[in-house]
């Protein structure tokens, strides 16, 4: 009888194991196969008719990155809420990249949005990166539209990581929130209500979407933070959009010919929205 790992094999794209692994950083080049997300996905459709696809499901953790994208494929395919609750809780401790992780989008999650949300607000607070990222990025798919509430934002927005994976997921929700809910969501933007990075991230994200109208674009370019590094590296961050005395340009007129001593009135000036 053949194995799963020989069937998963007999599909391998070498060349494709290579683009992928310079995608994902971090994931050793020997845990790839290679098999395109297409062929992957059909595979697994009919794998969840087999026996072994609840075998599979339990033997974690897996040998190679192709298996455990497998494995976010068949939780996708799960048809009762609560065994799909339990995969997934299961299997989340094990990602270990943003590929796996955002292949994970449970059908099943839709009909059950009050209950899911407990769980969302638990996800979004964990430590764990790939963990934090999947809450966040299951709030941006099922509550941004019907059923919105501006209490949702703050979920994201209470996330506090230097990890890049989540600030990204962080400015990804907050660009599709502008698309999809401008009125609600633009206040955190206009009140810095994000970290710096993650800011200009979402405003980045945000204009290079259609669904963001040019006016909308051309005030948010307004808004973005420019970063001031000093010589002794620390960094201070100024509003362009001009919350203090002085205009930007003036800012950095003034911080080339007055050094340490005009930053503390940067400090002063902008308040909770400056440090290192």
């Amino acid at each position: 009888m053949i194995s799963l790992q020989e069937r998963l094999f007999a599909m391998q794209d070498k060349q494709y194991a290579a683009f992928q692994a310079k995608l994902t950083p971090g994931v050793p080049m020997e845990s790839f196969i290679g098999i395109r997300v297409p062929v992957l996905r059909k595979f697994a459709k009919e794998f969840t008719k087999e026996a072994g696809c609840e075998e599979f499901l339990h033997q974690l953790p897996h040998e190679y990155y192709d298996e455990n994208m497998l494995h976010g494929l068949l939780i996708s395919e799960v048809k009762d809420y609560e065994e799909c609750i339990r995969l997934t809780e299961n299997f989340l401790p094990f990602v270990d990249n943003w590929a796996v992780c955002d292949i994970m989008s449970p059908k099943v999650f839709a009909k059950h949005k009050k209950e899911l949300l407990t769980k969302i607000k638990t996800w979004s607070k964990s430590s764990h990166v790939y963990t934090c990222r999947f809450g966040i990025e299951t709030l941006m798919s099922h509550y941004l539209d019907k059923g919105f509430k501006a209490e949702y934002l703050e979920i994201p927005a209470s996330v506090r990581s230097e990890e890049y994976y989540v600030k990204m997921m962080v400015a990804w929700f907050f660009a599709t929130a502008l698309a999809k809910q401008w009125d609600q969501a633009i206040p955190y933007i206009e009140q810095h209500r994000l970290a710096p990075w993650t800011h200009n991230k979402t405003i980045q994200k945000a204009i290079e979407s259609y669904r963001i109208t040019p006016e909308q674009k051309e005030y948010l370019r307004t808004l973005k933070i420019k970063i001031i590094m000093t010589q002794d590296t620390s960094t201070y961050y100024v509003w362009i959009g001009g919350s203090c005395d002085h205009g930007h340009k003036e800012l950095r007129q003034q911080w080339l010919r007055q050094g340490r001593s005009f930053i503390r009135k940067i400090n002063k000036c902008l308040g909770p929205f400056s440090g290192h």
